[in-house]
């Protein structure tokens, strides 16, 4: 019997390959996704945004998937799918931590940040529990009608006359499958490897790792800065219904809670150091959150949840493939490279690349070199994503052991996404213009990478006086001022942003 020939193999049923496989065959394209390992399955990369957010409407609305915008803002979500776990994401939080020394803080929040990325829960952003949704977008996957295998590993590729032959093993059966484009939305790299396509981190600053799982019974931070009598009482939100940032000597630690009485939490620990954590994993974890007071009373009572039922580790996050598309091939975003959890990004520019992906598949009838032309377009706005996001983050990292250039410099990031909001909200957004995060924006990257250049002459310095950061502040706040329509360093709200996204 012949093998079944496909237009495009989409590799990987992550949300990202299965909003491909959707989008692909609503464009009337035959597509199959294919899958190594089977759902449900743990999984991080779980907060979201309303850049995210934006992106998943818009995809939504053009490639008519009716269902997909209720998974675009907390309300809607618990509305239509009460059933599919997630959490309230109402914006990012950050707190400074010290060794040896409970939480403490005071009036004007000198180790405090919360900025708002919506106005109430309904119009809230989300925490993804990744397990419950991917599984339920590889379901519509399914009734869509397009055809999808799991346990599933492809074994070798070859490109012949237009056609890939990709031969792949389904419990210990060979099984041979053909298509004229291969879309690999794994996220790991392993098919690039064998596309000999290789991965590097010499393009980074930032040099992070990270140790992580699911948790139950991890104590509230709301609940421990009230048994502690630290007044929240000007708090835009409950910061446990955000993305905690607990920030300490060793990089920082996150916290993202869902409905279903679980929180993701994970040490992310920066290499940059002169000194490296070395050990097993439960040694790491326990050696750095035990140096924190507050932190070892949160999780005081925690255990694993039943999945992953243990802690994970990572080698160094950060990777670049050198090619990310080649003939009859390319890739996501995520499968691309990865710079650090801190902003939030990995959801949103993954999104960002299935939406640009689905784009240039839209018309079947363009010609190869065309097509080759706005990928390799696609292949250099990522590559200078990550360049743009690695120098946002880094400097966050370098900042961090003073709260004040921390807090200063974060407002990067924001004025960054705030920038991108607007310009997809005006109407004006243009696919093959823009790119991710304002990261190509005529003044932004300069202006960020000025302000990350005195960052680093600043944290180096011997004598950081309280003088240099307030200059610093000032310097940062006058830069983005063509540009900060949400009150970013308002010294009448310090550290506490009630509102910082776009209007939608």
């Amino acid at each position: 019997m012949k093998n079944k020939e496909y237009d495009i193999a989409v590799i990987g049923s992550g949300f990202s390959g299965s909003l491909m496989a959707l989008g692909l065959d609503k464009l009337g394209y035959r597509v199959i996704l294919i899958e190594r390992g089977s759902h449900p399955r743990f999984a991080v990369g779980e907060s979201s945004t309303p850049i995210a957010d934006m992106i998943l409407r818009d995809i939504a609305d053009r490639y008519d998937l009716d269902w997909l915008h209720h998974f675009s803002r907390y309300g809607s979500w618990q509305k239509h799918h009460p059933g599919i776990t997630c959490g309230r994401k109402r914006g990012f939080s950050y707190y400074r931590h010290h060794p040896g020394e409970s939480f403490r803080t005071d009036e004007r929040h000198a180790r405090e940040l919360l900025v708002a990325a919506s106005t109430d829960d309904q119009q809230s952003d989300t925490n993804w529990y990744r397990s419950e949704l991917d599984a339920f977008l590889v379901s519509k996957v399914q009734e869509a009608g397009i055809d999808y295998v799991d346990q599933t590993t492809i074994t070798s590729l070859d490109r012949t006359d237009g056609f890939w032959k990709m031969k792949a093993y389904y419990q210990k059966k060979l099984k041979t499958y053909s298509s004229n484009w291969i879309i690999d939305a794994t996220g790991n790299g392993s098919l690039l490897w064998q596309l000999g396509v290789r991965s590097s981190d010499e393009h980074f600053k930032t040099h992070s790792s990270a140790v992580y799982s699911h948790f139950t019974d991890v104590k509230p931070w709301q609940s421990w800065l009230d048994d502690h009598g630290i007044s929240s009482r000007d708090y835009p939100y409950d910061p446990d219904w955000s993305a905690l940032h607990h920030l300490l000597d060793e990089g920082w630690l996150w916290m993202l809670r869902f409905n279903n009485g679980i929180t993701s939490a994970g040490l992310v620990l920066d290499g940059n150091q002169e000194s490296r954590w070395s050990g097993n994993k439960e040694m790491i974890w326990q050696e750095v959150v035990g140096r924190y007071p507050s932190l070892t009373e949160l999780f005081e009572e925690a255990a694993y949840a039943e999945q992953p039922g243990s802690l994970t580790a990572t080698q160094r996050l950060q990777r670049r493939a050198d090619r990310i598309f080649g003939e009859g091939w390319v890739a996501l975003p995520h499968t691309a490279g990865f710079v650090d959890p801190l902003h939030s990004t990995g959801i949103a520019h993954t999104l960002s690349g299935v939406e640009r992906l689905l784009y240039a598949f839209e018309n079947r009838s363009l010609g190869s070199a065309s097509r080759n032309e706005y990928l390799f377009s696609y292949e250099k706005a990522v590559f200078n994503e990550l360049h743009f996001i690695d120098l946002l983050v880094d400097g966050c990292y370098k900042a961090r052991g003073n709260f004040e250039l921390f807090s200063t410099y974060a407002m990067l990031y924001f004025m960054a996404a705030v920038c991108y909001e607007k310009k997809r909200i005006s109407g004006s957004f243009d696919i093959e213009a823009h790119g991710f995060l304002s990261a190509n924006h005529p003044q932004l990257p300069t202006l960020i990478r000025e302000c990350h250049r005195e960052l680093e002459q600043l944290v180096s310095a011997s004598d950081l006086t309280g003088k240099m950061v307030r200059s610093f502040r000032q310097k940062v706040q006058k830069a983005i001022e063509p540009y900060n329509t949400v009150g970013l360093l308002d010294p009448a709200t310090p550290h506490m942003y009630e509102h910082t996204a776009a209007d939608i």
